[in-house]
C-alpha cells in the first residue's frame, strides 16, 4: 500500500479529489466506486467546486456506490442514494441513470446478483474511493466478512450502528442491516483510495497496515492490493 499523509485535512480532501479527477481526465468513461458517509463530503465539495470552474466533465462516467441500508427507499433522507444526490449527483453533469447505488428495497437476492452483474457489464471499477470504519469495516464489510465476499446483506454490528446514530435521531432509527459490495469486490478495482482522518482512525489504520491482512479487520486485505492508496490525515497516521 502507498501512505499520503497531508498536515490537514482540507489538504487530503484535496489530493483525494485530484485523483478523481485525473482519472475522469484521462478516461472519461471511467467506472468510479464512491462512498459516503462523513469522510467524502469535503472530497465530494472540491469536485463540485472543480467542475463549477474548471469544467470537468462527467457525462459519460458511470458510478458504484459501496451500500444503502436494508428499508430505505432511495428518497429517505437518510439512504445513501438520497446522501449521493445531495452532495455530489445533482451538481456535477452526470445523468443519473448512470449513477448506481444498490437497492435496499424488494428481493434484496437478486438486488445483489443484479447488481454485481452491472459492474461486470460496465467493465469493472477503475477506481474506489473508500472509508474505513473503527472496527476496521470497509463499505458495510464487518469483521469475519471472507475475502471471497460478493454484494451481499449484512448485518451491522453493535458498534457501527452507534457510530452511524448521528444521522439519525437516534441509534434505534438506524437500520440494522445493509447491502453492501463485497470484499472481493472491491479489491477486483483497478486502483482503490482509502481516505481516513482523526485519533479515533489511528488504531483501526495502524491495524490494517502493520497487522496480520485477517478477516477480524476486513480493511487489511488491501495490503494484497497492487494498487492501493491511504491518504491520512497526521492524526490518522500517527501510530504508523
Amino acid at each position: 500500500m502507498k501512505i499520503h499523509i497531508f498536515q490537514t485535512k482540507e489538504a487530503l480532501h484535496q489530493a483525494v479529489a485530484e485523483r478523481i479527477i485525473d482519472t475522469v481526465k484521462q478516461n472519461p468513461s471511467c467506472v468510479l466506486g464512491l462512498s459516503t458517509g462523513s469522510s467524502p463530503i469535503d472530497t465530494y465539495a472540491n469536485l463540485i467546486e472543480d467542475h463549477r470552474t474548471k469544467g470537468t466533465d462527467y457525462s459519460k462516467v458511470s458510478t458504484f456506490n459501496l451500500d444503502e441500508y436494508v428499508g430505505l427507499p432511495g428518497s429517505h433522507p437518510q439512504s445513501y442514494r438520497y446522501f449521493m444526490n445531495q452532495y455530489l449527483f445533482h451538481h456535477v453533469n452526470i445523468p443519473l441513470e448512470q449513477t448506481h447505488v444498490p437497492s435496499g428495497i424488494g428481493d434484496l437476492e437478486k438486488e445483489c446478483e443484479t447488481y454485481e452483474e452491472a459492474i461486470r457489464k460496465r467493465g469493472g471499477i477503475d477506481l474506489q474511493l473508500l472509508g474505513i470504519g473503527t472496527n476496521g469495516h470497509i463499505g458495510f464489510n464487518e469483521p469475519g466478512t471472507p475475502r471471497n465476499s460478493r454484494t451481499h446483506v449484512t448485518r451491522l454490528l453493535k458498534e457501527t450502528i452507534a457510530a452511524n446514530a448521528r444521522f439519525f435521531s437516534g441509534e434505534e432509527e438506524v437500520p440494522t442491516e445493509a447491502v453492501t459490495m463485497g470484499i472481493q469486490t472491491i479489491l477486483e478495482a483497478k486502483q482503490i483510495v482509502l481516505l481516513a482522518y482523526g485519533g479515533p482512525k489511528a488504531a483501526t489504520i495502524r491495524n490494517a497496515v502493520k497487522g496480520p491482512v485477517t478477516e477480524e479487520v476486513p480493511a487489511s486485505v488491501l495490503q494484497t492490493h497492487p494498487d492501493a492508496a491511504l491518504y491520512l490525515d497526521e492524526e490518522a497516521a500517527a501510530l504508523l
